[in-house]
């Protein structure tokens, strides 16, 4: 048994925990990861990988029982995400947003509007949680759209960009600032938007380097009227969900990057134990082996930190914010010099299309750079042990 197989069996999960993963991992293997490559071609948003995840009802996983969910660890969550991300990237990240979306309405929302609002996911619909903004991006306070409430109603006013699933999204988790309410960061509150909303337009989808078919959205609201009943807690709560949600998403960033390193690290493996080289397998030679030692210990040493982080959450720890960061960050960087060193132990293969490792480098990148910055990382990780005087 290697490390990894090892590893795999570290995550303390139920019977049908492991049944439900062993099932992702065959839906993964047999008809997700067959189409990467196609999708990242044509950038074709992959609604066949939607339909297939929701026929196993996978979001059912992370909604309560009594919303018409079937609630599992978060530990086999955070497997899952990985399984679905090493088959395909765009695919991971798509139905990761669900959970990092509708988590805040699950913590943070009344009876009401969870009864309303988290069948429809648990049905199989998409949901997007919209923060980043034009000048306001690893600095969330600085966001400038606006929520001024109108009787029954808010009216949202703004611009977000990059929004993962913005323009398919059923649901839409939105920050902004409560107009009444004076401070940059006491005024941010949350509210849901529903799909097709008079006033929500989708501006434009990037064109990206990677997570290629992975809708990526600029979207508008322009005088969006949306039911004060959607507003998530009170106005002025928004940063306190804004936060609970970015420590629950970065573990869930950090499995997406573990699954495109892993891809990347077995698929070197398999390479560099067929290509010969001066009749010799290139594995035989010492600086290909230091390499492979290298590239494996920093995933193996990061993924055991990941079901550290998911024993945290299941046990109800209330603070996991450094955790959390340490684990995002150090994750999405192994996966990026993964993915690289993968690309380089392919040689010239290794820059071309036909081979994976060339799309995994690229997908790769997004992680160090989505929810939060990994300089800010390292700044949220280093304060933490300023000491108080």
């Amino acid at each position: 048994m290697s490390v990894f197989d090892r590893l795999d069996t570290t995550p303390e999960l139920t019977g049908e925990e492991r049944m439900l993963v062993e099932s992702v991992r065959s839906l993964a293997r047999e008809e997700i990861a067959p189409q990467a490559a196609r999708y990242d071609r044509t950038g074709e948003f992959p609604w066949d990988n939607v339909k297939a995840i929701n026929a196993l009802g996978l979001n059912a996983m992370f909604i309560p029982e009594e919303y018409g969910g079937a609630p599992m660890s978060y530990a086999a969550y955070l497997e899952c995400v990985r399984e679905i991300s090493k088959a395909c990237a765009s695919t991971g990240v798509i139905w990761a947003t669900n959970f990092h979306a509708m988590r805040p309405v699950i913590e943070f929302g009344a009876e009401e509007q969870k009864k309303r609002l988290l069948p429809v996911i648990a049905k199989g619909g998409l949901a997007s949680l919209t923060i980043t903004e034009p000048t306001a991006g690893s600095d969330a306070t600085g966001m400038q759209t606006q929520f001024r409430p109108q009787g029954e109603e808010v009216v949202v006013s703004g611009n977000k960009t990059f929004i993962t699933n913005g323009a398919m999204a059923d649901l839409y988790l939105l920050f902004g600032k409560w107009s009444e309410i004076r401070g940059g960061k006491e005024s941010i509150s949350a509210l849901v938007v529903e799909k097709g909303t008079p006033g929500l337009k989708v501006i434009r989808e990037e064109d990206k380097m990677g997570l290629r078919a992975s809708s990526t959205a600029a979207l508008a609201f322009d005088g969006c009227r949306v039911p004060r009943a959607n507003l998530l807690g009170k106005p002025g709560d928004g940063l306190k969900i804004l936060l609970a949600s970015l420590n629950r998403s970065r573990p869930s960033i950090a499995a997406h990057a573990l699954g495109i390193a892993r891809a990347a690290f077995e698929d070197a493996v398999a390479y560099v134990n067929e290509r010969r080289q001066s009749g010799r397998r290139i594995i035989e030679f010492q600086g290909i082996q230091f390499m492979l030692a290298d590239m494996a210990s920093e995933l193996a040493l990061c993924e055991a930190w990941l079901w550290h982080v998911a024993r945290l959450v299941d046990g109800g720890a209330a603070d996991f914010g450094v955790e959390a960061s340490m684990l995002k960050m150090r994750a999405s960087d192994a996966a990026m010099r993964i993915t690289t060193d993968a690309v380089q132990l392919h040689g010239g293969y290794g820059y071309c299309k036909d081979y994976r490792v060339e799309r995994l480098m690229r997908d790769a990148k997004i992680t160090q750079i989505w929810e939060g910055t990994n300089q800010i990382h390292r700044q949220l990780i280093g304060r933490s042990f300023v000491r108080r005087q």
